[in-house]
């Protein structure tokens, strides 16, 4: 389907440094707070020091908040509380400080970054440093067809990559990462499905902005007739990506790959970012050791994804905003395992 050869990824990524993972083991070890005193703290400085390979870790300093963007034509079913075409307000939120999740940022400290891949809107209603890797207006309609042709597939995994390569080369030593759009779960869930082989209603959850029962209904009909669409291309993942997926989530997938090759540690927020994290496993089973699960968003598909690819949530406190809101939440933890690990006195 594609000059893209996504197994060449699976080589390229390595585990993060077992040998800094066991120094900085013994290092707490010899801390005067009792072993399992601190809880996961223990385990995400010591994830965090074999990420850095490094041991004191350094300081999460640089942590950057990246939030990709794209219309689902699948939203004109009805499947969503907001409307279809409905991102660019996301995005403007965003961009005007008025979001939950850009309160957040500027509260921490973290610059944050919208990428549109496929919002529906004229791209000069948005500033070019968020466009400039737009593949299309919107995707298409995930149940009767393709969410993208293959070159355009292929130009939304390359824009992450690239993007992922941007990060790494400013010295961001950590990415919340998350989406802004109107549908996306629905093709989320359905990438989800079509990976654990399970039944749409299984994975159909109420979205960001909660649906009623009818919208639930519709949203586990698209799901349903997506899943057969899905099905017969599970050996490729860039064509299922470009089936059932969409410009974000194939971005979003490409960036996770990457930054797995760049060892840039990514927490994930919800149930896109979840899908994405499993897509971008069947290809390089090594990735997942990259990434945290910032939360538990309470959709029964993200539940599912995070449980194949053997990920614990670090917060769930109910947050279903979407936008990387959750996985800011947790960024604050991450930081403080890294000060405890690095700044803890230790006997001799």
């Amino acid at each position: 389907m594609s000059s893209l050869n996504l197994d060449d990824f699976a080589e390229l990524i390595e585990r993060p440094d077992g040998g800094a993972r066991r120094d900085a083991e013994e290092r707490r070890a010899r801390s005067a707070v009792p072993p399992g005193a601190l809880g996961r703290l223990d385990e995400l400085g010591e994830w965090l020091a074999a990420a850095q390979q490094k041991v004191p870790v350094r300081p999460v300093e640089r942590p950057r908040v990246l939030l990709f963007a794209g219309d689902h034509g699948v939203a004109e079913l009805g499947v969503s509380a907001r409307p279809a075409g409905g991102t660019r307000e996301l995005v403007r939120a965003v961009l005007d400080g008025a979001s939950p999740a850009a309160v957040l940022a500027r509260r921490l400290g973290a610059p944050l970054r919208v990428v549109d891949m496929a919002v529906d809107c004229d791209p000069q209603e948005l500033p070019e440093e968020v466009t400039r890797h737009r593949v299309r207006r919107s995707s298409g309609r995930i149940d009767v067809e393709d969410a993208l042709s293959a070159e355009e597939a292929e130009a939304a995994f390359r824009a992450g990559t690239a993007i992922a390569d941007e990060e790494a080369d400013a010295g961001t030593d950590l990415v919340v990462l998350g989406d802004l759009s109107v549908g996306g779960t629905t093709a989320a869930s359905t990438l989800i499905a079509a990976l654990c082989g399970t039944d749409a209603s299984v994975v159909t959850g109420r979205g960001g902005a909660p649906i009623d029962d009818l919208a639930w209904m519709r949203k586990c009909a698209a799901i349903r007739d997506a899943l057969r669409r899905a099905r017969p291309v599970l050996g490729d993942q860039l064509e299922l990506l470009a089936a059932v997926g969409g410009a974000d989530l194939t971005a979003m997938t490409g960036f996770l790959l990457q930054s797995a090759v760049r060892r840039t540690p990514v927490i994930l927020d919800g149930v896109v970012s979840a899908a994405c994290a499993l897509v971008a496993q069947r290809v390089a089973f090594r990735a997942p050791d990259w990434w945290l699960a910032g939360q538990a968003s309470g959709e029964p598909a993200q539940a599912k994804a995070l449980d194949r690819i053997a990920l614990n949530p670090l917060l769930d406190h109910g947050v279903s905003a979407g936008e990387g809101t959750g996985a800011l939440l947790a960024l604050p933890l991450v930081q403080a395992a890294a000060a405890l690990a690095a700044e803890l006195p230790v006997r001799d």
